[in-house]
């Protein structure tokens, strides 16, 4: 992988491609703080208040409308400059993993975000675009992204893009649709010692369980993967446990794979209380996250962008064979013209989602990610809006119907990870 360093301007800026690499450039000291900022103060999904507050305060000050809170949900805003038909949407995410904050590096994707809007309203007039920064709280685990789309905050806009911090630079990563279930068994307490013959076991429920989806392992589709925590296992060992529970990620290749997998490991949680005795319940943390339908045209232009600021992109092959995990960017791409690129930061043998991977992205490297990132995506935004053709193309093509992912689980999602804040599965 490549996170060659932005050279320093040594010509004035004349073209608009200039004008809004000169402007991150700029911008880069307070890019890099924010940055370093969200990733000192980690919050999780739908408690970003620090971290929302944060971006809008720093947005407003370079005069842009914001618009906070919105889509009901608290941490949630929109920030928008310029007046023209050409309407960029730039997601910003910024909720951390419990424990190990940014070890997905949402910081950079903030701050990038940023920066790919202030370069641009640096010639938004010129070029009749208008520059729309979303910020979605909750991809972690929540859907953020779901619940603005569908409550209308990415209504008229012709394309939306975002950049994600990884080990590699990947132009049309591959994703997985995934779905969030939570099983709560039921039973009753009794002396583990002296009346076991009492108790109705939900600690056993919750085994038996877990046998059975280890058994279905053996069985599942190409693609098919599922993986889980116990979140309540029991009291205390002598006390024949009344109630457990566990949270489970189900992720498929689509999303008819993934209701077959659904059904599958419902099954396997029925055999649980059917064995003991326990009743249970299962239910949707998150709202449904489709699989990325990356928009090859915007990709390319992309992969040009990036190429042209010094990194290496994996082809095209390569990228198709590797699974980035799953993310709400996916529905997002379902309803309009829509990229989500890996960055590349130097983590050595790191990948997302470990320790190695968080300091990762508050180094001298996440740093050149939130620059390139942010010049790449407004020269690809550029680029759509400047070429004829394309133009048309993404105006024929943006605000197609939803699909079939859209808000089921939603809002009982918004409630579970408000709550708990503990999950950390997506992506």
């Amino acid at each position: 992988m490549s996170t060659a360093r932005i050279p320093s301007r040594t010509e004035p800026a004349t073209g608009p491609r200039d004008r809004c690499r000169e402007a991150v450039l700029r911008h880069r000291t307070e890019l890099i703080e924010l940055a370093r900022d969200l990733h000192a103060h980690p919050e999780p999904a739908f408690a970003e208040h620090r971290s929302a507050a944060e971006l809008t305060r720093l947005l407003s000050e370079h005069d842009f409308t914001v618009r906070a809170p919105v889509a009901g949900l608290d941490t949630a805003f929109t920030a928008e400059r310029g007046s023209g038909e050409f309407v960029v949407g730039i997601c910003a995410e910024y909720d951390a993993l419990p424990e190990i904050g940014h070890a997905c590096g949402h910081n950079l994707i903030a701050a990038a975000a940023v920066g790919a809007a202030l370069a641009l309203a640096e010639v938004a007039d010129e070029l009749g675009i208008t520059v729309r920064v979303i910020g979605t709280p909750a991809e972690e685990t929540g859907g953020g992204k779901v619940l603005m789309l569908e409550r209308g905050e990415f209504d008229g806009l012709w394309m939306a893009m975002m950049v994600h911090p990884g080990p590699d630079d990947i132009c049309a990563p591959r994703s997985l649709a995934i779905n969030d279930l939570e099983v709560r068994y039921t039973g009753r307490e009794a002396h583990a010692a002296a009346a076991p013959e009492l108790g109705v076991n939900a600690g056993d429920a919750l085994t038996v369980a877990q046998v059975a989806i280890g058994l279905l392992r053996q069985h599942l589709e190409p693609a098919q993967q599922v993986h889980g925590i116990v979140t309540a296992g029991g009291a205390a060992p002598n006390i024949v446990p009344a109630h457990t529970a566990a949270t489970y990620n189900l992720r498929a290749a689509g999303s008819a794979s993934l209701e077959r997998l659904e059904n599958r490991i419902r099954a396997c949680f029925e055999a649980g209380a059917t064995a003991t005795g326990c009743t249970h319940e299962v239910t949707q943390v998150s709202p449904v996250y489709a699989e990325l339908a990356t928009d090859e045209r915007l990709s390319e232009t992309y992969r040009a962008a990036v190429t042209e600021l010094g990194r290496r992109p994996i082809g095209r092959a390569e990228a198709q064979r590797r699974i980035i995990g799953s993310t709400d960017m996916g529905n997002v791409t379902r309803r309009l013209p829509a990229i989500h690129p890996m960055i590349a930061v130097d983590c050595g043998d790191a990948v997302n989602h470990q320790a190695e991977f968080a300091a990762a992205c508050a180094s001298a490297s996440g740093d050149r990610a939130v620059l390139d990132g942010a010049i790449a995506m407004a020269w690809t935004a550029i680029t759509a809006a400047t070429e004829p053709d394309h133009r048309s193309a993404l105006a024929a093509a943006r605000n197609r119907p939803a699909g079939k992912h859209s808000e089921a689980g939603a809002e009982h999602g918004l409630r579970a990870a408000a709550e708990r804040n503990t999950s950390g599965g997506v992506p």
